[in-house]
């Protein structure tokens, strides 16, 4: 279990960087067939991800439940665009297999991506493990220019 970090910190990345919201919804539980496989393709997909560090993919959080939600951080939108079209990877033959399968409705898939620019981000953190966007990037004590909300979204940190 990570070290829970008792300080007051922010995150700081350099650069633009894309936050990607990515679930799935059961709209038919009985129908385990019909979206079994489509909550089996995201592990897969996320091995994958974390193995190849030169796809762009920063790392993220997932939730379980209905829908289940994964929240991922990209070096940026076109190293996810990059991945989501690959004719090499896993993720072109699983969204192939959910086209198939929503047409029954049984299960739904969502998506929504952000490209965040410096000093377009607040984030802050206290007492519990890196998390978030403090996770995938550098934590720095959320002190002086740092200390409001106000002044971490307009510096960048």
């Amino acid at each position: 279990m990570a070290e829970i970090r008792r300080e007051r910190l922010t995150a700081e990345i350099e650069g633009e960087f894309c936050v990607f919201l990515v679930g799935m919804r059961v709209n038919r539980w009985w129908k385990v067939h019909r979206w079994w496989p489509v909550a089996m393709a995201m592990p897969r997909l996320l091995r994958e991800l974390y193995s190849d560090r030169d796809l762009g993919f920063l790392g993220g959080e997932m939730w379980f439940g209905n829908p289940t939600i994964s929240v991922q951080y990209w070096k940026s939108f076109d190293h996810l665009e990059r991945y989501a079209k690959a004719t090499d990877r896993l993720h072109r033959p699983a969204w192939h297999a959910f086209n198939q399968i929503a047409r029954s409705g049984d299960v739904g898939v969502w998506h929504e991506a952000y490209v965040i620019r410096p000093g377009e981000y607040e984030c802050i953190y206290n007492n519990l493990p890196p998390f978030g966007l403090g996770k995938v990037s550098r934590l720095v004590p959320a002190t002086g220019r740092r200390e409001s909300a106000a002044s971490r979204l307009h510096s960048g940190a």
